[in-house]
């Protein structure tokens, strides 16, 4: 049996993320900061037929991240397939013309230290099994930057150029790295931004591997 590892998993789309692979046959490592919260959700999909554990972890904490993934290997298995959606904190989204350079440095700590941290934790597993995926989730800044959230758009732009990066070196060897974006709120039984609509998607990347990226919705150039 193989693992997914949701980096930033909550009950929206984390949870949709969850059973969709777990309908799939993986089990499932449940990542974020708060130890309970996770917890919490991990039980209630065990009481669905899952199995689902949960583990703190900061993103911009690297060594609580790696500690969490190889926890997460040893107790469920190889992690064949990472996600990578933690949301963005407030003070990252600020105008571009009051953004500093503390801002910058939080999201960057978020949006590329935490995502090179991850796959570099997971890619020696997914290389010796000769498969998996990493699939990172980015707002619509990640494919068009906005001056009224700089901080992640600065960012985003950074963690899109390493994913594409990865799915260029990688294509030759089974892996698959591929990128969502979603323009706008994630929104509960919408008919492109309901979480088990964008939870599809990502599993359509995990199957696809000669997609890079996938949009909730097209945005207009």
């Amino acid at each position: 049996m193989t693992t997914i590892a949701l980096v930033g998993a909550g009950r929206g789309l984390g949870a949709a993320i969850a059973r969709t692979f777990g309908k799939e046959g993986f089990d499932i490592a449940l990542l974020s900061r708060s130890q309970d919260r996770v917890d919490a959700l991990a039980a209630e999909l065990t009481a669905e037929g899952f199995t689902a554990r949960g583990y703190a972890a900061n993103v911009r904490d690297p060594k609580s991240l790696v500690t969490a993934l190889d926890r997460a290997g040893q107790d469920l298995g190889p992690i064949e397939v990472l996600t990578y959606s933690p949301l963005p904190q407030k003070e990252f989204l600020r105008p571009v013309l009051e953004t500093t350079v503390d801002d910058l440095a939080g999201a960057v700590e978020f949006s590329i230290y935490g995502p090179v941290t991850a796959a570099h934790q997971v890619l020696q597993g997914m290389r010796f099994l000769g498969r998996g995926s990493i699939l990172f989730i980015n707002g619509g800044s990640g494919a068009r930057p906005n001056p009224n959230v700089a901080g992640t758009s600065i960012a985003f732009a950074g963690e899109s150029a390493y994913a594409r990066m990865l799915h260029d070196t990688l294509a030759g060897e089974g892996i698959q790295v591929g990128q969502l974006i979603i323009p706008g709120a994630i929104t509960p039984g919408h008919a492109t931004h309901g979480p088990d609509v964008l939870a599809g998607k990502l599993w359509h990347l995990h199957t696809h591997p000669d997609e890079f990226r996938v949009y909730a919705e097209p945005m207009p150039e």
